[in-house]
């Protein structure tokens, strides 16, 4: 069972029914076993995780894991968690971490939030990447952006001293309600004034360039934890 019927809390995904291309299909089943990490209720041995001690790097929702499987390469001293939901984009990221031959990524198929709470021990995180989290566009929906002041909190308990967190998103309410949340939270400090310059080892999406080329706008925020 993926997720625990006793918890009533306020989601802020919707799981949904994808198609499998064959190639997904063909990745969960040959690279699933080496690389996806069940959730289970007890803090996860990094080490063991991936056979060496290295600096850990927590993405939640990933997508279809272009952006994680780019950073992963990028920087191969440090190891990737990526947590995602949806079937199709853990099959996408599986399929790139064999073309690329990534050692240093792993992957949880489950609800970010337990995660955390279960299985990342405290202060034990380098760092965060979110984006482009669900912006929840209408007003009565935002309830259930991801980006609130308790979820932030928590972010911050398993982040290590001078760990940061890195948000994105292309909605301009959601970037102002992300930048007042992040600057609120007392032990976390801006590393720009306001928003970030977009950092180079995140890549530009193919429908994030297409929206640069509209006129619409790309929010970066980096703040680094105390």
């Amino acid at each position: 069972m993926l997720y625990d019927p006793t918890e009533h809390r306020i989601r802020s995904f919707v799981t949904r029914a994808g198609r499998l291309s064959t190639a997904q299909e063909r990745a969960l089943s040959d690279l699933g076993p080496q690389f996806m990490v069940e959730h289970q209720k007890e803090a996860l041995d990094f080490e063991k995780t991936f056979g060496r001690k290295a600096p850990l790097i927590l993405e939640i929702g990933f997508g279809m894991g272009g952006t994680t499987a780019h950073i992963a390469k990028l920087m191969p001293e440090k190891d990737f968690i990526g947590v995602e939901v949806h079937t199709p984009g853990v099959g996408s990221l599986l399929k790139l971490i064999g073309e690329e031959g990534l050692t240093n990524l792993r992957v949880i198929q489950h609800d970010a939030v337990e995660v955390l709470r279960d299985m990342i021990p405290a202060a034990s995180l380098a760092g965060v990447h979110i984006y482009f989290p669900d912006p929840w566009h209408k007003a009565r929906h935002n309830k259930r952006r991801l980006i609130q002041a308790p979820f932030v909190k928590t972010l911050c308990e398993h982040l290590a001293p001078g760990g940061y967190i890195h948000l994105a998103t292309d909605w301009e309410d959601y970037a102002v309600q992300m930048l007042e949340v992040l600057s609120a939270e007392p032990v976390l400090q801006n590393t720009a004034e306001g928003y970030a310059p977009q950092p180079a080892y995140r890549p530009l999406t193919k429908f994030e360039n297409r929206g640069l080329k509209l006129g619409h706008g790309v929010w970066d925020l980096v703040f680094t934890k105390k």
